[in-house]
């Protein structure tokens, strides 16, 4: 069956890097546009990042635009999500989607998530 399971999440002072991680399996990852999105204590869902299936049109929210990279190894069926420069507000649980290059998918195109703290 499908299953996306996202990794890599930490507690982390502002100014810091993490580096998420989405191992994909269960459908053909390397023709499949993904994403992240994240969700915020108390709020929705955010759109955050999208790539193509070649890597190609990678895109970014407003809000993490020169901070955050998005890239994907089609080979391990992974997908990443380079995190510099962290800062309070990037503080939520992070999520991969599959098959959504921009927006919020239903429930059922994302894995469980990663939880992602900025704090001193």
């Amino acid at each position: 069956q499908v299953q996306l399971v996202e990794s890599g999440g930490a507690l982390v002072q502002p100014g810091g890097s993490l580096r998420l991680s989405c191992a994909a399996s269960g459908f053909s990852f390397s023709t499949t546009s993904m994403s992240w999105v994240r969700r915020a204590p108390g709020k929705g869902f955010e759109w955050v990042s999208g790539i193509y299936p070649g890597g190609a049109g990678p895109t970014y929210a407003d809000s993490v635009k020169g901070r955050f990279t998005i890239f994907r190894d089609n080979d391990k069926n992974t997908l990443y999500l380079q995190m510099n420069n962290l800062k309070p507000e990037d503080t939520a649980s992070y999520y991969c989607q599959r098959g959504i290059y921009g927006g919020v998918g239903s429930p059922s195109t994302r894995g469980q998530g990663t939880q992602v703290t900025v704090s001193s």
